[in-house]
């Protein structure tokens, strides 16, 4: 197993980072708010096993360049989306968004429905007046996640506490990575998002995956998603919450490969890498 690491130029002249790891149908990681490739340790090396597993950091996170003279959009990152899968020559690919990235891998699935194979969204929400409200304790540790009042709220946020203690690398890799402007440009961007009304339009096969004790992004809206896009299916994980991907990573792992295994984008095996 490979793995190999670049930067493609954006229209505007951004640097957008990416690595490749693995082999098999693409699929593409979007990470969640203000976070970096780095969320994906883990799951990213069990996903590989089966896949040509591609991650990238959206601007302003992580290795990308962080412009902050202009407001980020959920559409800006889909055309950096694009950018890296069109560097990699990849006509084709699964999706994979986590919480915000959920958000990009809806609208990824708007406007570029012949790019995508299988979609898989995680831990996220349709956005605007119907999506399920979080708690107002956990919007402001959202906020303040790049204090040190904030870090110490959001690892409950993802994980069962005992959980959390046991797994401080883990924590320290969902706390927000960039500087500060770009992560409000960041929160603004995904509360910006609504994407109801587009949502039947994707039809794409859907696996909409969720904690079932998630606060950050409460549960209700997976359900919100798995009825308004044709033919998704719901798995909730129970006693999970926002980080179930890390908490639960065997069951939610094996769930998402196997649905993968279900829709395979079939021109890839004989493709050229």
């Amino acid at each position: 197993m490979s793995g190999s690491v670049s930067h493609v130029t954006a229209s505007d002249g951004t640097r957008i980072w990416y690595d490749v790891l693995g082999e098999g149908d693409p699929l593409l990681l979007f990470n969640g708010q203000s976070l970096d490739h780095e969320m994906w340790d883990g799951p990213h090396a069990a996903l590989a096993r089966r896949h040509r597993v591609v991650r990238m950091d959206f601007r302003g996170t992580g290795d990308s360049g962080a412009p902050l003279d202009e407001p980020y959009t959920l559409d800006l990152f889909v055309d950096d989306a694009l950018a890296v899968l069109d560097a990699l020559g990849i006509d084709r690919a699964h999706v994979y968004g986590f919480s915000m990235g959920g958000k990009v891998a809806q609208r990824f699935a708007v406007r570029a429905p012949e790019r995508l194979g299988a979609l898989v969204l995680g831990a996220t929400a349709p956005g605007g007046p119907h999506e399920v409200e979080r708690p107002r304790e956990s919007t402001l540790a959202l906020r303040r996640a790049g204090t040190a009042a904030g870090r110490e709220m959001i690892g409950p946020l993802f994980y069962s506490s005992g959980w959390a203690a046991a797994h401080p690398d883990t924590v320290a890799r969902v706390l927000p990575r960039g500087p500060l402007r770009a992560q409000r440009l960041h929160f603004g961007a995904s509360g910006g998002h609504d994407g109801w009304d587009a949502l039947p339009s994707i039809q794409a096969p859907t696996l909409v995956v969720h904690g079932e004790d998630d606060e950050l992004t409460p549960v209700g809206n997976a359900a919100l998603l798995a009825e308004r896009i044709p033919n998704a299916r719901l798995l909730v994980l129970p006693g999970l919450r926002h980080g179930y991907l890390h908490e639960d990573e065997a069951k939610a792992t094996r769930e998402v490969l196997d649905f993968l295994a279900g829709h395979p984008l079939g021109w890839s095996a004989d493709r050229s890498r």
